[in-house]
C-alpha cells in the first residue's frame, strides 16, 4: 500500500473511519494489483492506464467508496452521482458493512467498463467509453 494512502487512512478522525479506509485500501489493492494508486485531489484513488477508476473519501455521512464508471455497472447498491458523469458510490459507517464479494465484483467490473476520464478536459466535458 502506498505510504501516502497509509497516512491518509491514519489521519481519519475515528477508529471506525480508519478501519473502513484500511479495509477498502486492502481490498482495492488486492483486486487491482495492476493499478497505480496515489492521493489525487486529497483522496486515495486507483488508476488503470492513467484513468481514475476507484477511490474513497470522507464525507459527513461516512466513508464513500466511488467508482468513476460505476453507473454503468448497473449495481443496485451503488448510488449514481450527480448525473453529469458516470460515477456511482456507496457510503460506509462501519467496516462490518463492507461486503467483500460485492467490492470484488465491482473491481472486476471497473476493469471491464471504463469511461475516459483521463481525457475529459480535452473533450470539453464529453465522456467516451473505453471498454
Amino acid at each position: 500500500m502506498s505510504p501516502e494512502i497509509v497516512a491518509f487512512n491514519a489521519a481519519q478522525e475515528s477508529a471506525a473511519e480508519r478501519k473502513i479506509c484500511k479495509r477498502l485500501a486492502t481490498l482495492i489493492d488486492a483486486g487491482l494489483p495492476e493499478a497505480e494508486c496515489k492521493i489525487w485531489h486529497r483522496h486515495p484513488v486507483w488508476f488503470l492506464d492513467g484513468n481514475p477508476t476507484v477511490g474513497y473519501s470522507k464525507l459527513k455521512a461516512g466513508i464513500r467508496l466511488m467508482f468513476w464508471s460505476g453507473v454503468s455497472f448497473e449495481e443496485d447498491e451503488l448510488q449514481p452521482g450527480t448525473g453529469k458523469f458516470k460515477d456511482a458510490s456507496i457510503v460506509y459507517t462501519a467496516s462490518s458493512q463492507i461486503d467483500e464479494a460485492s467490492i470484488g465484483r465491482w473491481l472486476e467490473l471497473s476493469k471491464q467498463i471504463q469511461w475516459d476520464y483521463k481525457n475529459v478536459a480535452k473533450r470539453k466535458g464529453k465522456l467516451i467509453r473505453l471498454k
